[in-house]
Order: C-alpha cells, then structure tokens, then sequence
C-alpha cells in the first residue's frame, strides 16, 4: 500500500471514529467545526460565504463583522463562551430571524438566512406569527 492511500484509510478511520464516539454528548456541530476545536472566527464564518467582514464590534467577548455578497447583506457575530451567547440571544431582535451555530449567530433577513444556512449549518431561529414567540425551524 503505498503513502497516500495509508494516509487517506487513516483519516478516514479518523473520522468514523470520531463520529462515532461517545464523547461528544450530543452537542451540536456546524460549519466543520469538530467537537473540542476551537470556535470559528466571524472571519472563518465569513469566508465560507464569500465574505470579507467589516467588523463592528471586536471585544474579547463578542464580535459582530457585517457582510454584503450576492445572497445580501447580514451579520455574523461569535461568542468567546456559551453565556455571551445565551445573553445575545436573550436581547436578539424579536422580529428579524437568525441562524445559530455552536458559539455564533448570523442576523439577517429570512431570505438571506436560508440561503446561508445551506452553507454553515446551524439552526434557523424565526418569529412564530401565531404565538410571538421565537422558534427554530427545520
């Protein structure tokens, strides 16, 4: 067997083995992130849409770049933990729709979302008409 093939069985080993392993507690994972990595960037975020941000907030713990490509413009902010996160979240403008992924969001228009979310993943978060109430979609 020679070089690349060895290394391709064993990424491929890799893999499977960390997909199937216990350790991930059934977290969620999106945009190619892998369980334990470290969080993707606003910017690795936008780079998977064809985006170079114009950041707006650049804190240690939250930053917020907004973008315009084809698909329209949007926001894409990261978390340095699970608690930034949950507080955005809390204070997200009740009426516009956003998608959320492990440790960022991305605000935008509905329209927009669904076109990004076929690229980073995540879960659609949109105003439910009848109740007033934030639910996720998919």
């Amino acid at each position: 067997m020679t070089t690349f093939p060895r290394l391709a069985a064993v990424a491929l080993l890799a893999g499977l083995v960390a997909g199937c392993s216990s350790g991930s507690a059934g977290g969620y994972v999106a945009a190619g992130a892998r369980p334990g990595a470290a969080p993707l960037t606003v910017e690795q975020l936008a780079a998977k849409v064809g985006c170079e941000p114009r950041m707006q907030v650049d804190a240690p713990e939250i930053r917020t770049g907004y973008c315009k490509t084809p698909d329209g413009e949007f926001f894409v902010t990261t978390f340095a933990g699970q608690s930034g996160k949950e507080a955005w979240m809390a204070a997200a403008p009740e009426d516009d729709p956003h998608l959320v992924g492990d440790l960022w969001a991305v605000l935008a228009g509905r329209q927009v979302l669904d076109l990004l979310e076929e690229r980073l993943g995540g879960d659609l978060h949109v105003k439910d008409a009848a109740t007033k109430e934030m639910r996720v979609v998919g």
